[in-house]
């Protein structure tokens, strides 16, 4: 519930239940309490924009982009209009952006989209989220549109599939890394592309850099997957990602959800989708899609076996009153929704930021899950943030909200560690960047590396990083320091 700022005073002022505004003194299990005098407060008083998570823009906030000044609210909540106007060419964003920014920004668009891992598609929502007036401090321009004069040079270390998740697949399409849980990519599409994916080595079509890996969502190329979880009884739970499960046609969701839930081990059931985030109207307008996912997670329920949403928001400015409404359609009709953020600099590294994100999200009945540190993936060093950062932004959040709604931060370990909480590093060197972790349940010979990037390191260690004749003797020495030198590093 919202209040105003006028509400806010009438709150701290009363004396008893009947003194306090309509909205709450009305209701009407609160009427045998209405004389009873309010106990003194031991809290300071709440200021209105502590309570801003509560604000759901419900406007008509795209009619600011000059091409969709005309648009109406049915017409934009509809998902084919979104998918119909998505911004797929750096031309067609150069049409939509005439008059909103200058000249300028567009050419260092260009030239950073030239050395993108990525191809551009954003959704017509996102792209009217986005401030224009200030684009290169904007959180979600900055997860989707890349530009050249922010870029910084790789860390050496960087990789296109950071995770090695192609030498943990048995089968084309899926990964197999965790004793009882696999993850199942049948398609390699998504409503966006994040500038930061970790499958950048498959999502999404070839750019100048990149030849991508295929994962076509054709049903006869899942049944080696299928076969596969079929025959290893100590799988219990699997997540369907890709990229994006949004991108499923109904048929092929209740498909994937009718077979993986007549597997007798498999008990858990995870789709994974960033469609919330950035296509929140599908959960309203894709009707049949929406009524697939339910209808799986019932099946489910009958079986007593678990089936949830996982999705991805990164920033609180991600989510409107179309959001909740999204949301609120899924709660109502059982459907648990977790999200898995990633920490990026300038999005959501700060305290303020990553603590509204978790009220946000609570408030609206999403989980926040996990937030990630910023995988290594090639071309989004400006991006990543160092390790002792993320461990210090997990004390400030830890305690703000209940601990079920606290995310857990966490290290997904290159080379195919796992995820690792944040703090749990056997050595880190802050100097040279360089955090060691350790993932016996998966490889209990191996370490596993995290480099922060070089652009934040103290001046001495930017030093030693740039000289590459000191690389093999920084992880060295650290494998030594951390007196784990007997053990083989991952990368």
């Amino acid at each position: 519930m919202r209040y105003t700022k006028k509400e806010i005073e009438t709150i701290e002022n009363a004396h008893i239940v009947s003194e306090l505004p309509d909205k709450i003194s009305e209701i009407n299990n609160l009427e045998e309490i209405h004389d009873v005098p309010i106990p003194d407060h031991i809290k300071d008083s709440v200021e209105q924009k502590e309570l801003n998570h509560r604000d759901f823009d419900d406007s008509h906030f795209w009619q600011k982009i000059p091409y969709f000044k005309d648009v109406g609210y049915d017409e934009f909540l509809d998902v084919k209009f979104q998918n119909q106007n998505s911004v797929t060419k750096v031309a067609h964003l150069d049409e939509l952006l005439e008059g909103l920014v200058d000249a300028d920004f567009l050419i260092d668009v260009h030239q950073g989209m030239a050395e993108a891992p990525m191809n551009i598609r954003i959704s017509p929502y996102i792209l009217s989220l986005i401030n224009w007036d200030d684009p290169y401090n904007d959180p979600l321009r900055i997860q989707f549109i890349p530009v050249a004069s922010t870029r910084r040079k790789d860390h050496p270390r960087l990789t296109l599939d950071s995770l090695a998740e192609q030498d943990d697949s048995p089968v084309s399409g899926l990964v197999h890394r965790y004793f009882d849980k696999a993850l199942f990519l049948p398609l390699d599409v998504c409503p966006v592309y994040c500038r930061f994916c970790t499958r950048s080595y498959a999502i999404g079509s070839d750019t100048d850099l990149v030849t991508k890996l295929s994962f076509k969502p054709v049903p006869k190329k899942w049944h080696g997957a299928f076969a596969y979880l079929a025959s290893r009884p100590e799988i219990e739970d699997v997540v369907v990602s890709g990229g994006d499960t949004y991108m499923l046609i109904p048929e092929r969701v209740r498909q994937i959800g009718e077979m993986l839930l007549s597997i007798p081990h498999i008990r858990r059931i995870r789709f994974a989708t960033k469609g919330p985030a950035v296509m929140p109207m599908k959960i309203l307008s894709d009707k049949e899609w929406t009524r697939a996912l339910i209808d799986v997670v019932e099946m489910g329920r009958k079986k007593d076996k678990d089936v949830v949403l996982h999705t991805h928001f990164n920033s609180a400015n991600e989510i409107t009153k179309i959001t909740k409404d999204a949301m609120n359609h899924l709660f109502e009709h059982g459907v648990t929704v977790r999200n898995q953020s990633v920490l990026i600099r300038g999005v959501n590294d700060t305290p303020e930021d990553m603590v509204h994100l978790v009220r946000k999200l609570s408030y609206i009945n999403v989980q926040p899950y996990y937030v990630y540190q910023h995988d290594m993936v090639k071309g989004t060093e400006e991006l990543r943030t160092r390790i002792s950062d993320t461990v210090e932004l997990e004390r400030y959040v830890r305690g703000v909200t209940a601990g079920f709604n606290t995310p857990l931060f966490v290290t997904d370990a290159p080379g195919g560690g796992g995820k690792r909480d944040v703090h749990s590093y056997d050595y880190y060197d802050e100097l040279t960047g360089i955090s060691i972790y350790r993932s016996p349940s998966i490889d209990k010979e191996k370490v596993f590396l995290y480099f922060d990037p070089i652009d934040l390191l103290p001046e001495e260690g930017r030093k030693l990083w740039a000289d590459e004749k000191n690389h093999d003797e920084l992880i060295e020495s650290a494998l030594k320091k951390s007196g784990y030198g007997q053990l083989s590093p991952a990368l």
